[in-house]
């Protein structure tokens, strides 16, 4: 074994966000100065993974949330986009690069997951290929500048999951998110509308397209809200609502239900929501933002 650190570069800086740190600071610090924190501490957030421009301002809410003082762990669940993978998956390296500060993976809870057998490797590629975890490491990182030296991330590429295996991985992760010290990110957009995402699900009694994908994406948080992974898998069966992040979002409200059975008393609520365009024709196309907290009482 060498002793090498291993980092994944911030492959997505440049185009999807700025390269300049200090930029980055300035424009985080905007976001989220203009945002309440009401739920904090989370333990856990839903929140977007698109380009800043498009996203930053909706996902400041989410990590408005986030208290530095108390989180020691985050771990991040981020959909897999261009790797088919049935599982879910760790990456291989020790540092994840950001033009704030470098994050550094845990290896020890790494060790653990991997002991289990669930988890398969990324390859360095298809690390820095994917940019759903990525699109959290800024905000994370000036989150918690306040404690940059005291805090670990588990990134964690999540599968095309069954339900059965969205209940595994549920149960496996329940034992950290009772933890008052590790928060949970989870990382998706909504509604990908139009005919580039081959989805175009229009309720005419809403009015315009982007009240309807608007109605079609509330029904989908309120049910996430009640905090029942069946009925938030019998949502997408029925709507085949576009929602990138469903298979980690049903990862946590399988971890959320098997605490409560032990008689945690947890509430998800959403903080806000926003499209990055309204759809009125059949040309158009969009996609939708959501973010919200976990607050255990």
């Amino acid at each position: 074994m060498s002793n090498r650190v291993v980092c994944r570069e911030a492959s997505h800086a440049g185009s999807w966000y700025t390269a300049s740190g200090p930029q980055l600071n300035a424009q985080l610090e905007g976001w989220l100065s203009q945002v309440q924190s009401t739920k904090r501490p989370a333990r856990a957030i839903i929140a977007p993974h698109a380009g800043y421009t498009y996203c930053g301002s909706c996902a400041a809410h989410a990590y408005k949330q986030v208290d530095p003082s108390v989180t020691r762990r985050i771990f991040i669940l981020g959909p897999s986009h261009h790797v088919p993978l049935s599982r879910c998956a760790l990456s291989s390296v020790d540092i994840y690069r950001t033009p704030l500060y470098d994050l550094r993976i845990d290896q020890k809870i790494y060790g653990e997951l991997w002991k289990t057998g669930m988890f398969e490797r990324m390859s360095l590629q298809t690390d820095e290929d994917e940019h759903s975890i990525e699109m959290h490491l800024p905000y994370t990182a000036k989150a918690m500048e306040s404690h940059k030296d005291e805090f670990t991330i588990i990134p964690v590429l999540v599968g095309a999951l069954s339900e059965s295996k969205e209940q595994e991985f549920g149960n496996l992760f329940s034992k950290y998110l009772a933890d008052p010290s590790n928060l949970f990110v989870v990382s998706s957009d909504f509604c990908h509308w139009g005919q580039r995402f081959r989805y175009s699900y229009y309720d005419e009694s809403q009015g315009e397209i982007y009240r309807s994908i608007e109605h079609l994406d509330k029904m989908g948080m309120s049910i996430i809200e009640q905090l029942d992974p069946v009925s938030f898998s019998n949502y997408l069966k029925k709507y085949h609502n576009t929602i990138c992040g469903r298979h980690p979002i049903g990862v946590l409200l399988n971890a959320i239900t098997e605490l409560q059975k032990n008689g945690m008393n947890m509430s998800f609520s959403f903080l806000n929501y926003a499209q990055s365009s309204q759809c009125r024709s059949w040309q158009d196309s969009s996609v939708s933002y959501a973010a919200g907290a976990l607050t255990v009482h």
